[in-house]
């Protein structure tokens, strides 16, 4: 019992000295912290390096260095201690244009989306830094990697999400999208990608994610997600702006229809659009194949129709192939950013709803309007085929049932 507490006593000195001792280290300049850990490994012996170098963090082969100019040197000279903005200049500065040229490559060759949009890549960081090094810049590999995580690149696996559209159809429409939205944007015309979020129970609610709060002060929920029990249900649909980097969701509380999701892009064309884009005549919409906004979907189209004689624009339709709506612009530009912004946080009311919505942002400067919608839409409508005959539509060459463009007709 003696020894034991003789070792403990021996241990807590032991522990004390050394944070002493760190106390002394962390106030030296570089070369006497090199000195003294040299020192100190010296007096430890056998095994001196590797506790020193445990102790400070500092490589043994730093301490070596510190040991053979303490043996070599008869007097050590004081070195001035470098400035925190000395070193070697960010590669950043030296090449100005790198993370431009950087963006470029990653855009050229972004995996199965040749409109040149997300950031994800199939790319190696080695074979980019091959490129970079073509083009004039001297970047490793190892530096590339460091580049790509400062501009919320990620490494991602394979999703088992296309289906039976063929892959040459598949690139085809993603390479006439592409062309379509470059053409746009050099017209300076809106282009805006559209879809629908997944609904959510509004209610005290389980909302997946974790938030910052004191221990055991966690926020209490429904042990079911009943819809009974909630107040209903919140449907957004968005439209994403692409050259603006500006969102705009419409949250609704009946239903996702034709009607509804043609209304909220008539709403986001009354709030933003109009003031964004004073002289534009025509308008691009991006949207997926299926649901509200689908390409067989003869209300969309007709209520489009409705839309483009009011607002008097042409509007072109480009729909992704389906099993692709991952690749739609609005998932991982806007839809992504607000489930992060309202995770593990219970969606109680509508005004929460849409207020966690318009407060999301990002350090790209996304910034989202949002409005509720509480209009009651029906399900089950149909059109008759006069009505939809009378369309202004014109179906395009390179894959009809995906790109159209409704025209304006002429008020009688």
């Amino acid at each position: 019992m003696i020894i034991f507490v003789e070792n403990k006593i021996i241990k807590t000195m032991r522990t004390q000295n050394e944070k002493n001792w760190l106390k002394i280290y962390s106030t030296l300049s570089e070369s006497q912290k090199r000195w003294i850990a040299a020192q100190r490994s010296i007096e430890l012996g056998f095994g001196g390096k590797t506790q020193t170098s445990k102790l400070t963090g500092m490589s043994r082969t730093t301490i070596n260095k510190g040991i053979k100019e303490l043996c070599e040197k008869k007097t050590l000279k004081k070195e001035s201690i470098r400035n925190k903005v000395a070193g070697r200049k960010s590669i950043k500065n030296v090449n100005a244009n790198l993370i431009e040229e950087l963006e470029h490559i990653m855009d050229e060759n972004t995996s199965g989306d040749p409109m040149r949009a997300l950031k994800w890549t199939c790319k190696s960081t080695r074979n980019i830094s091959e490129e970079l090094n073509k083009k004039g810049y001297k970047v490793s590999y190892k530096t590339v990697y460091n580049l790509l995580t400062e501009q919320s690149y990620t490494l991602q696996g394979n999703k088992k999400t296309i289906g039976n559209c063929n892959s040459e159809e598949r690139d085809a429409q993603f390479n006439y999208i592409n062309t379509l939205v470059k053409k746009y944007i050099k017209g300076k015309a809106p282009v805006i990608s559209v879809d629908t979020k997944k609904k959510e129970l509004v209610g005290n609610f389980k909302n997946s994610g974790q938030t910052w709060q004191k221990q055991k002060t966690g926020t209490k929920v429904n042990d079911h997600d009943f819809s009974s029990l909630g107040k209903g249900i919140a449907i957004p649909y968005g439209a994403y702006d692409i050259q603006k980097n500006e969102g705009f969701v419409n949250v609704g509380i009946t239903a996702d229809t034709a009607e509804f999701a043609v209304n909220s892009i008539n709403q986001w064309w009354q709030i933003a659009g109009k003031k964004n884009y004073p002289k534009a005549k025509k308008i691009l919409i991006c949207a997926d194949g299926g649901g509200s906004n689908g390409s067989r979907n003869k209300i969309w189209k007709t209520n489009l129709q409705k839309f483009a004689d009011d607002a008097g624009l042409n509007i072109t339709v480009c729909h992704y192939p389906h099993g692709t709506s991952k690749w739609n612009k609005i998932e991982h530009r806007m839809f992504s950013f607000i489930s992060l912004n309202w995770k593990g946080i219970p969606l109680e009311t509508y005004e929460m709803v849409v207020n966690l919505i318009g407060g999301t942002k990002t350090r790209k400067g996304l910034k989202i309007h949002a409005v509720l919608d509480n209009s009651i839409y029906q399900k089950g409508i149909k059109v008759s085929d006069e009505e939809f005959n009378s369309i202004n539509m014109k179906a395009h060459d390179e894959h009809p049932i995906w790109n159209y463009t409704i025209n304006k007709r002429k008020k009688k």
